[in-house]
């Protein structure tokens, strides 16, 4: 097919996700036709180093891999698909690897997204409450700048004010808590002499609330779209000692941080928390299928089988494609790639790396007031002053991301999510990812900030 038939039909029947299309009356669409590693090339035969693994923390493996693509095929001439409330060999030995890097969590429930998965977590707590409480305790906690899904419940628990503009009503027993950005401390405090508020905030709400109508909280262990927001040590055994006080489920969103994103298998792992239920999408087969998972403790899923003898206490849902197989066995081969290819080791260094390189153009350019991350999760934060700490505008860090494009590197921004305070630009490369390639970023960034600030 001719480059211009691609842009075309492109231009003419898709509907691309966050855009405003009217752009696409005097200005073509980027289409991507293939990549290797981590550079993608469009229809017109450009290359790009891609600085966000696949647009949206996905492709942690990089582009182009044979041996993800043979396992795929392999098991797509076996067995395609089948639903899900019978068993597979690519979902039972997934679960039994998966698991096994998860101590404390033990049952698998396939999805095919994040959003999907997620819901799937709020329905076991408010399941939960009606078979134990009465319906009462079926409140759920979620964080302010933190991202959990598209879907209307999902939105309805998402801490983006922007993303949930023009999309309500939403569906009620979603309660807002503070978020942990030291950075903008929502109690004007500074970490080593606050008493870690942002974390004590989820025993206020909750009685606030009433803790007999709280069933859950749930929390990225690192706030990612919302900022790149690592919160400090003390932070989540805060967090879990409340709940298990008040007995809340804790419910950690690892849909952009799981996988070896920050360095660890998960991101919870970077601190002493143990979560009731996870959440886990994107990079969970690397971009190479669909696939999304809701991984409880046995405790949780023992809620569902008390009594045979009534109909509705099983997990009465489903998700069709939560039955696709491509999705477990690109699973098992990430996992195994991951571990044989030392990845966790290279995003430690890599990371490592990475931050370093973005504390350098800090001293350099006064427009970078914070730069936050963990492993290849990465974050800097836009401001016209850095003592009034006043936000960048959304147009000058889309310029910014626009130039480094132009460039012919892809980096990401936190895009429509707040009210004038879009202004971190985020980094995400693959698992693969070199020194040379970080290089190659940050000097793209340098001229962007040099051209644009």
């Amino acid at each position: 097919m001719s480059e211009n038939t691609i842009i075309q039909n492109d231009k003419q029947h898709v509907w691309h996700h966050l855009t405003q299309h009217k752009a696409f009356e005097t200005v073509d669409p980027l289409v991507i036709v293939k990549g290797k590693g981590m550079v993608v090339t469009d229809s017109k035969g450009d290359d790009y180093l891609d600085a966000t693994s696949g647009g949206v923390w996905t492709v942690n493996l990089g582009f182009g891999r044979d041996d993800m693509v043979e396992v795929v095929s392999n098991q797509l001439k076996d067995l395609p698909y089948f639903a899900g409330s019978f068993g597979t060999e690519p979902g039972a030995k997934f679960a039994q690897k998966l698991t096994s890097l998860m101590p404390g969590l033990d049952r698998v429930y396939y999805s095919n997204s994040g959003s999907e998965a997620n819901e799937k977590g709020y329905k076991m707590v408010r399941q939960r409450a009606h078979s134990y409480n009465d319906g009462k305790k079926h409140k759920i906690i979620y964080r302010d700048r933190d991202y959990h899904g598209t879907t209307i419940g999902a939105l309805s628990s998402t801490g983006h004010a922007q993303r949930k503009n023009q999309y309500g009503p939403f569906a009620p027993g979603f309660v807002e808590m503070p978020h942990c950005c030291c950075y903008r401390c929502p109690f004007g405090k500074k970490y080593g002499e606050c008493n870690i508020e942002c974390a004590h905030a989820l025993e206020t709400i909750i009685k606030q609330e009433g803790p007999d109508t709280v069933g859950s909280v749930v929390l990225e262990p690192i706030t990612a779209g919302g900022g790149v927001i690592p919160p400090v040590p003390e932070y989540f055994p805060i967090i879990e000692s409340i709940c298990r006080k008040y007995d809340v489920l804790l419910h950690i969103d690892e849909v952009v941080c799981g996988i070896g994103r920050t360095g660890k298998w998960f991101g919870y792992q970077n601190y002493d928390v143990q979560p009731d239920i996870v959440t886990i999408a994107k990079g969970l087969a690397a971009g190479y299928a669909a696939i999304s998972v809701t991984v409880t403790s046995e405790k949780v899923f023992d809620y569902f089988k008390q009594d045979p003898t009534d109909p509705e206490s099983y997990f009465r849902d489903i998700s069709t494609f939560g039955g696709c197989t491509a999705g477990p066995v690109a699973g098992v081969k990430t996992l195994s790639i991951i571990q044989s290819e030392n990845l966790l080791e290279n995003v430690n260094t890599m990371g490592d790396y990475l931050m370093d390189k973005l504390f350098e153009l800090q001293e350099k350019h006064p427009v970078i007031g914070d730069v936050r991350g963990k492993g290849l999760l990465c974050g800097v934060e836009l401001v016209k002053d850095r003592k009034t700490k006043e936000p960048l505008s959304d147009e000058i860090v889309i310029a910014i991301a626009g130039h480094c494009l132009k460039n012919k590197v892809m980096i990401g921004r936190s895009n429509r999510s707040f009210v004038n305070a879009n202004n971190v630009l985020l980094f995400s490369p693959a698992f693969i990812t070199t020194k040379s390639d970080i290089d190659a970023i940050i000097t793209a960034v340098d001229n962007a900030l040099e051209v644009n600030t």
